[in-house]
């Protein structure tokens, strides 16, 4: 096991298995499938084909671990709109500091929905080199992060 310390964007405490994305995460490319209708118990996949670490996986309920986000404006507007369908990663953990469009999705997600979505940033490179998709990871109010 291996502990980082970041600061807390949004706190909450949870375990959940790492999915990890090594370049900039494109909310808009990543979650458009997770705005669609989908039926009953269906997840919708990461579908950023630009991404080869993470494109075609299941990102709900998961510790998402990225760099940065990139793209459009609508970055954090597409976060609040997951967050209220119920599809967002479990957690976001950055290893830089998340942009302000994004932490504007973000924070409105926390008070306009009930899908509490814990987000840690400035977690370091170091973070990033270690995680590997499928491990797990427990999140604390404080900012710790352990990955086993």
């Amino acid at each position: 096991m291996k502990q980082f310390k970041g600061r807390v964007v949004v706190p909450g405490e949870l375990t959940a298995e790492a999915v990890v994305s090594k370049q900039g995460f494109n909310c808009l490319a990543s979650f458009k499938k997770a705005l669609l209708p989908l039926p009953s118990g269906k997840e919708a996949p990461c579908d950023d084909q630009n991404n080869e670490n993470i494109y075609g996986v299941k990102m709900a309920g998961k510790a998402l671990c990225l760099p940065l986000t990139i793209g459009s404006t609508t970055g954090g507007m597409i976060i609040y709109c997951v967050g209220d369908m119920g599809r967002l990663p479990a957690c976001m953990l950055y290893s830089k500091e998340v942009d302000p469009v994004s932490a504007a999705g973000i924070i409105l997600n926390d008070v306009w929905t009930d899908t509490p979505m814990p987000v840690i940033d400035k977690l370091g490179d170091e973070f990033l080199d270690y995680v590997q998709n499928g491990m797990k990871i427990s999140i604390h109010k404080d900012g710790t992060v352990e990955v086993f």
